[in-house]
């Protein structure tokens, strides 16, 4: 199921379900989307704190509940990530959001709520970037604009330069995935990804390669790398080593976790916790295609 496409004078709501963000955060980023054409409206969690978090479970299940019951509001932005959807994701109520749905749009943490809802709802959502990777020197880069063309129906293909440790091959199917260390943290919950003749695409930051490879293998033993129809890895950022170096690099060890396997691999995908970070449609079907000069992953 797909969202209604955002056109001008569409609403867009800003809520921040985990962790905290100041109201300067999200400042540019309201300024670029009502350059857009579109409409936004600031929820109560923005600038509100609690601890680590933007508000009590309370007070983020209630802002994210009202957004996603709301039938004006057509999208909705995460004010950032880090930790907290899944302390409130099993009181989400979806009765409102399949009457209504709309474009949920994050990533990192936010993968608890992109899994949840293509199990349980079966709709497409948007991997994508949230209010902090809006700037003014970023206003017009080709990561922001490609934001911009997925909200409103036009998805651009994704390339990627060519690796040593890509598979060549042709996939087509669903895509699925995002923050590795969330994807683990799901098995055996409501929210567990299903990857079946899916397109995984994994991404991480700031793990040591240690605990890479424990969570790669948690998904190995849970069946999750076993049929998948293709693997895009997007962006492996501020991995850390022991003083007794691991031994093998993250490109290594995810290479070694499907080695077993036949379908084709994509690694450099340009997502994930970096600067320079694309917006996939997950839970819709793509194409991927892995030569030797590199791979192109697009909607199909």
């Amino acid at each position: 199921m797909l969202p209604p496409y955002l056109k001008q004078g569409s609403l867009i709501g800003i809520t921040c379900p985990a962790g905290y963000v100041s109201e300067e955060r999200t400042t540019h980023a309201i300024k670029v989307l009502e350059e857009w054409g579109f409409r936004v409206r600031k929820g109560k969690t923005v600038g509100n704190e609690f601890h680590y978090f933007s508000g009590t479970d309370n007070e983020r299940l209630d802002d994210l509940q009202e957004m996603m019951d709301d039938p004006e509001i057509d999208a909705i932005i995460m004010g950032r990530g880090g930790y907290g959807m899944s302390r409130i994701i099993d009181d989400l109520n979806f009765r409102g959001f399949k009457k209504h749905p709309k474009w949920i749009c994050g990533f990192s943490d936010i993968t608890v709520l992109h899994s949840h809802l293509l199990r349980h709802t079966g709709c497409a959502s948007l991997h994508s970037p949230m209010c902090g990777a809006f700037k003014p020197e970023t206003d017009t880069s080709d990561h922001i604009l490609a934001f911009r063309a997925a909200l409103t129906g036009m998805a651009l293909p994704i390339q990627t330069e060519t690796s040593i440790y890509n598979r060549q091959g042709e996939a087509k199917g669903i895509l699925t995935g995002g923050n590795l260390a969330i994807l683990a943290h799901l098995t055996g919950s409501a929210s567990e990804v299903d990857t079946d003749g899916k397109i995984l695409f994994i991404e991480d930051i700031g793990e040591h390669l240690y605990n890479a490879d424990r969570l790669l293998l948690n998904l190995k033993r849970a069946g999750k790398l076993e049929n998948l129809a293709a693997l895009v890895v997007g962006g492996f950022t501020d991995m850390q080593d022991t003083e007794r170096p691991f031994g093998q690099t993250i490109e290594q060890i995810i290479a070694d976790k499907v080695a077993d396997y036949s379908y084709p691999v994509c690694f450099d995908l340009p997502v994930g916790h970096q600067e320079v970070n694309y917006t996939l449609v997950l839970g819709t079907e793509y194409t991927l295609s892995v030569t030797g000069k590199g791979g192109t992953l697009k909607i199909a």
